[in-house]
């Protein structure tokens, strides 16, 4: 069966071009975006010469609302359709200077939320009217429960979470699949010389897990999965012990 084209979203992160790879493999048609434009262009000339698939790319910006919904008309017109989404953008901010100057916040919440909402709204209403399709939105397992040390970025990973949560229950009648992926800490530029990192996953094995949910049957997948217990574990701490500890 012939596959439709998945576009990657913030296709140059270290997830993100692991998952690429997997899509590829998979013999998926990409369109690749993101701010970085000549190595979007470099790691589509990978993927197409090692996989033979279609590889396209283009500029994106997740903060320039207003040209969402061109930009998708743009890429299904050049993919001649689209069969799902993948949501790999986001930026983990400094903790410390947002809690001093809010414009580092509103950064961080614009990049990982409100950027998200506006080009999933323009993904979803194009897969609903089709009838078919997926969107995959990285979230994080930060947005689970709030900490002192990173209480911005995942509060916006938290809103990332529930409305994803909506958007599933939207369009599941459409039958177009929303799934919701949950890392935990992962080797990347993002977290690199982060403190208090344990349990470490590589991208590649993120990548390979977020394409692998498309044929499994969970709607909220945390990689690796022993996460979905250690979160569920944290989860049930009570507030007001939860309040006392540093974390």
């Amino acid at each position: 069966m012939t596959k439709q084209p998945v576009l990657i979203l913030g296709a140059t992160s270290a997830i993100a071009r692991a998952a690429a790879q997997s899509f590829a493999e998979e013999g998926y048609p990409l369109f690749l975006a993101g701010r970085q434009v000549e190595e979007l262009e470099r790691i589509a000339a990978d993927l197409h010469v090692h996989h033979q698939v279609e590889a396209k790319w283009g500029f994106f910006d997740a903060e320039d609302f207003n040209k969402h919904s061109s930009f998708l008309h743009g890429v299904v017109k050049e993919m001649d359709g689209m069969g799902g989404v993948l949501l790999a953008f986001g930026e983990l901010g400094d903790q410390k200077k947002g809690t001093e100057n809010f414009n580092e916040a509103e950064r961080v919440i614009l990049r990982n939320y409100t950027g998200t909402c506006s080009i999933l709204t323009h993904c979803a209403n194009y897969l609903e009217l089709q009838g078919s399709g997926f969107i995959i939105g990285i979230s994080s397992v930060a947005g689970d429960r709030g900490r002192q040390s990173n209480y911005i970025y995942g509060s916006a990973k938290g809103g990332l979470s529930l409305f994803l949560q909506g958007l599933r229950n939207r369009l599941y009648h459409a039958g177009v699949r929303v799934i919701t992926i949950k890392p935990g800490f992962v080797d990347t530029a993002m977290t690199y010389g982060l403190q208090g990192m344990f349990l470490v996953a590589s991208p590649d094995d993120i990548g390979k897990g977020i394409v692998r949910s498309l044929n499994r049957f969970r709607d909220v997948v945390y990689l690796p999965w022993f996460w979905r217990y250690i979160m569920g574990t944290i989860k049930l701490v009570p507030e007001c012990l939860f309040k006392r500890l540093k974390l």
